[in-house]
């Protein structure tokens, strides 16, 4: 994957698409062959090694949130800074800026269950990106929120790569949210069978027709 490049996953229920997400991110490691996260083999690194670049250089983006509840936004948005024990008021502006990115600025001091699903959504996203991450990893980022919010969020994590450059993989059953990623990657049992780049990338009817076919068995090419 390319620095600044948004690529979307698809693929069948047991296809790999969450491995692949927890092997990217670190969380687990592969039988073979090697991952190189930001210059770093991932192999090549011990446990604490591993959690440090996780901590630091990926960012998280979940179908059901994980803020802590008793947090308001802005201190859910702060809290990877604190737990890597850095000093918050060197980041005030850098937590402001991106509250503003995801149009919560005026909601900082709420807590989540003060806020729609998109809003916590977008919270979720702030958070994921002040450590300003080489990668972000998104498992079904708009699957627990309706259509309109939804959208919303593909808006922001298309802006994110566009306006901060931010690399980002995002595992999505929907073909509507796969047309936001500049590549399409179509995964069957483990394996990359096909793919969409440029224009066919955002052409939603054409992924459909990649991703029902795959569905069906279809070798595709």
């Amino acid at each position: 994957m390319r620095r600044g490049e948004f690529v979307a996953v698809m693929g069948p229920s047991g296809s790999g698409k969450s491995t692949l997400l927890y092997l990217l991110g670190g969380l687990d490691r592969p039988t073979d062959g090697d991952i190189v996260l930001d210059g770093h083999s991932l192999s090549r690194l011990d446990d604490d090694e591993i959690t440090l670049l996780r901590r630091r250089r990926v960012g998280f983006i979940f179908q059901f949130f994980n803020l802590v509840p008793t947090l308001t936004a802005e201190e859910n948005v702060v809290l990877p800074l604190l737990i890597d024990g850095q000093d918050v008021r060197r980041h005030v502006d850098r937590v402001t800026a991106l509250l503003e990115l995801v149009g919560l600025a005026d909601r900082r001091d709420h807590k989540p269950d003060q806020l729609s699903g998109g809003q916590q959504q977008r919270v979720s996203i702030a958070r994921a990106l002040v450590m300003e991450p080489a990668i972000l990893l998104a498992d079904e980022p708009t699957g627990n929120l309706d259509s309109k919010s939804g959208t919303g969020i593909l808006e922001l994590m298309r802006r994110s790569c566009d306006e901060l450059g931010q690399t980002i993989v995002m595992v999505t059953h929907d073909p509507k949210a796969a047309g936001y990623a500049d590549r399409v990657v179509f995964l069957k049992d483990g394996r990359i069978v096909d793919e969409l780049r440029g224009d066919a990338a955002g052409d939603t009817r054409l992924i459909l027709r990649r991703f029902a076919a795959l569905e069906e068995g279809d070798v595709l090419g």
